[in-house]
């Protein structure tokens, strides 16, 4: 036990990325979240399963709801320093909830085995509180509050000095694919050369969130850096179908990692002068711009990919122009039937008179 947690990447003998943690039900709920999840969400779990155990330092069959709440508090920092974004300290909420459901998928796991010592979860399901002068019925509250925070977009600007700023046709075309498209980070890096359907004008996302598919249409401005990209810089040898491959080095024509697009993103970044632009951030700013354009949410809701329309209306909020458009809109209405009933109110004093 004196080597767990210790996070241990490897390759199994399909070709997949597995992780172990040195525990034998740890590393055998790892196979199972390996068999039902995207390797995004593999990847996180393990992560969030060794930050925790490294904190409580405890075998999983001991972990106490105590030790939960510890390891919260640990979560949060130093409450003297806050970020002035959100006026929390240490990592944000959305990152400890999400930690939390993995511990929580953990125990939910060695509970449906039936052969562990473990009977009930340490993960509290939330706190019970009941409003004062409300009904006497108590409600659970969840254990972290994630607020719900608009995310960032950049400017036309911005965007056009960050495609400048881009040294490779490549580059280009992976960010256009999340500029144009509203691709994630890892639908851009898992398209195939037969994803790509020139002739329609759209890509097939073979790899989306949660291993759904979909088609979505994408610009002609996309189709051209793509065109200037595979005709001049993909390497002819390269043996992969990904589309977006290494250029150079030992790895030239093996695909692109997510840490690669990552740093290519930040040395642009760089030379933009831009302070954020960051995968989720193009991808939001497409979106924004579409909703922004008049496409319909349920069409946005196709582009993006979401499973659920209250994951698309975030984007009713962050359209600044169009909102205010409908506000606009909605005004001269208001204040036309004012006018008509201050009118008609006029006319009946002078009739009863």
């Amino acid at each position: 036990m004196s080597s767990f947690p210790c996070l241990v990447r490897f390759v199994s003998g399909s070709g997949e990325v597995r992780y172990r943690l040195g525990h034998r039900l740890v590393d055998r709920y790892l196979e199972f979240v390996a068999g039902r999840c995207r390797p995004n969400t593999l990847r996180a779990v393990a992560f969030d399963l060794k930050t925790f155990f490294t904190v409580v330092a405890k075998d999983p069959a001991e972990v106490t709801a105590v030790d939960v709440f510890e390891f919260l508090a640990h979560q949060r920092g130093d409450r003297s320093v806050v970020r002035l974004a959100d006026r929390e300290s240490g990592l944000s909420a959305r990152t400890i909830a999400r930690r939390l459901s993995s511990v929580s998928g953990l125990y939910a796991y060695l509970i449906a085995r039936g052969d562990t010592p473990v009977r009930a979860s340490p993960v509290p399901r939330g706190l019970s509180t009941r409003r004062q002068g409300g009904p006497k019925r108590s409600r659970t509250v969840p254990l972290v509050r994630v607020p719900r925070t608009l995310p960032k977009i950049l400017a036309p600007a911005e965007v056009d000095r960050l495609l400048a700023a881009l040294r490779t046709g490549r580059d280009r075309a992976m960010v256009l694919a999340m500029v144009l498209a509203g691709l994630r980070r890892c639908e851009v890096l898992g398209l195939r050369l037969a994803d790509v359907r020139a002739g329609d004008r759209r890509l097939f996302v073979a790899e989306g969130k949660g291993g759904h598919q979909r088609l979505v249409p994408v610009a002609g401005r996309f189709l051209q850096a793509l065109g200037g990209y595979l005709h001049d810089e993909r390497p002819a040898t390269a043996s992969t179908d990904r589309l977006f491959v290494v250029l150079k080095g030992p790895r030239r024509g093996l695909p692109l990692s997510a840490e690669g697009l990552d740093e290519i993103l930040a040395a642009a970044r760089r030379r933009a002068g831009l302070e954020h632009a960051t995968c989720h951030e193009l991808r939001h700013t497409c979106l924004t711009r579409l909703r922004e354009a008049g496409m319909a949410l349920e069409a946005v809701q196709a582009q993006a990919g979401h499973r659920s329309i209250e994951s698309t209306r975030i984007y009713l909020h962050l359209t600044n122009d169009w909102l205010a458009d409908q506000y606009q809109r909605a005004a001269v209405l208001i204040d036309a039937d004012q006018k008509d009933v201050t009118a008609m109110i006029a006319a009946q004093d002078v009739t009863g008179r």
